[in-house]
């Protein structure tokens, strides 16, 4: 297919105007490459996963290990999709730019990069990061280099209170049983 501009065109699915890098929660779905069955088999309620939903697996726990700001609540790796829930503390209450180092000399970029350092990350940043990480180790271990392992882009919810966050956690834990009716199942996907 031929890329056509007035036809092809990308809007984002992202609330206008939010800052994902705010303090909260987000549940996040993140979908396979044309959403092909990588990470395993779902069946009796529950995944098995293979040796992709394991480095799946690992990505996912290893966050907070590069994001101090970031803690995790629930989350499932489903045979051709992700679940998950990631929140963003910020222990000092807001963000903060660090001060610049002792007057750079003009055009240096140094504490410019600096104060980068000291936000929080976005939701966006987080999950390129996962998936970058779980393509890598996956394409490594299948010897399979450049192979697209995700879908473009992610499914992503602001939790604004904790009705909410029970619910989508209840919806998390129950995903395995119900994979069958599930919008991403091999038999369902268009």
């Amino acid at each position: 297919m031929v890329f056509n501009p007035d036809i092809h065109h990308r809007r984002s699915i992202r609330l206008p105007d939010y800052d994902y890098s705010r303090e909260g929660a987000y549940f996040v779905t993140i979908c396979a490459h044309e959403r092909e069955c990588l990470f395993g088999e779902a069946g009796d309620g529950r995944v098995v996963m293979n040796s992709n939903g394991r480095i799946v697996l690992e990505a996912w726990h290893d966050l907070p290990q590069h994001y101090p700001q970031v803690a995790l609540d629930s989350f499932v790796v489903m045979p051709n999709h992700v679940h998950g829930i990631i929140v963003i503390n910020n222990p000092v209450g807001a963000q903060f730019i660090a001060p610049e180092s002792a007057n750079p000399a003009p055009g240096h970029r140094g504490a410019l990069n600096q104060g980068a350092m000291n936000r929080a990350p976005t939701v966006g940043a987080i999950v390129r990061a996962f998936k970058a990480r779980c393509t890598h180790a996956i394409n490594q271990s299948r010897n399979t280099p450049g192979v697209p392992v995700w879908q473009r882009n992610y499914y992503e919810r602001v939790i604004r209170d904790d009705r909410e966050l029970a619910g989508i956690r209840q919806y998390i834990a129950e995903n395995p049983a119900r994979w069958e009716e599930d919008i991403n199942h091999p038999t369902r996907v268009v």
